[in-house]
């Protein structure tokens, strides 16, 4: 007679899962402390600014308001024009490089990707003149074009790099297996290989967005009118030779993460969700 031994698995002590959770709160916390004093820094009262307390006294929301009389909501919404602009042009032209590129193999083709990866060492500042100069010839200074354009080419060839790892790395045989139950080349592409290349999508679009977004280098070179230039610029606007707006600088940098807040809140969901989709039939 045999006797069989079956051994449970081992129960995960509930102590971990607190300490986890802990730990994960601890993180949060200190990563969101710069943004809550950066909150209280603009509603602090101009007399108070110097208190060593972490609150004041009271709260003077005026820094807000007094914010869009100076035209503040221009300068965002050019600056939304330009992330935007730029994210959409990025996208529409490294997608299909990265998935050429990640499908056939050509001749000089990791030449072209090596190239592509150089691109990313040059500095903008170490352009400036030659870009400034072209722009000038092409009447594109003070547009929101041109930034979007230079903000473009900065950031395409990441995303392809990006893209193309991603890419390749899927199967190219669930793209066959499409193709022999009646979809084409085009519906593979847009059924199977795009979902589940959702996260390198979404990595490549983030990663656009708040670089073009934060640009402020380029964007003070080629903009003068004050109505052109985006919220990068204006923040500067507030540092004086002798004196500094702090009140307005947190104000409007608070302004400035919301746009950014709101494009995660929206995006982290479909991260997960692209991770299985259109792998199961």
């Amino acid at each position: 007679m045999t006797v069989v031994m079956v051994t449970r698995p081992a129960r995960r002590l509930p102590g971990r899962k607190i300490i986890l959770a802990v730990a994960a709160y601890a993180v949060a916390a200190i990563f969101l402390l710069p943004y809550l004093q950066m909150v209280v820094a603009a509603a602090r009262p101009s007399d108070e600014l110097k208190d060593p307390n972490y609150l004041p006294s009271r709260f003077e929301w005026s820094n807000f308001v007094t914010l869009w009389s100076s035209g503040l909501g221009t300068n965002l919404w050019v600056s939304l024009q330009v992330a935007a602009g730029a994210t959409v042009l990025v996208m529409l032209v490294a997608l299909p490089a990265a998935y050429y590129t990640a499908r056939h193999r050509f001749r000089g083709r990791t030449v072209f990707l090596l190239l592509v990866l150089v691109t990313q060492m040059f500095q903008p500042t170490a352009m400036l003149v030659g870009i400034y100069r072209e722009f000038v010839a092409l009447g594109l200074t003070n547009s929101v074009l041109g930034l979007v354009l230079v903000n473009a080419g900065f950031n395409l060839a990441f995303a392809t790099w990006i893209l193309n790892a991603y890419i390749s790395s899927i199967p190219v045989e669930l793209e066959e297996a499409a193709t022999v139950d009646g979809a084409g080349k085009l519906g593979a592409l847009m059924r199977v290989t795009l979902p589940l290349a959702w996260p390198g999508i979404v990595t490549a679009l983030i990663f656009t967005f708040i670089a073009a977004w934060n640009e402020f280098v380029v964007a003070l070179i080629l903009t003068s009118d004050p109505e052109k230039q985006p919220l990068t610029v204006v923040l500067d606007s507030f540092l004086g030779g002798y004196q500094i707006d702090w009140g307005h600088l947190f104000a409007a940098s608070v302004v400035a993460t919301v746009p950014v807040i709101i494009l995660f809140a929206l995006i982290e969901r479909k991260v997960v969700g692209g991770l299985t989709a259109g792998a199961v039939k």
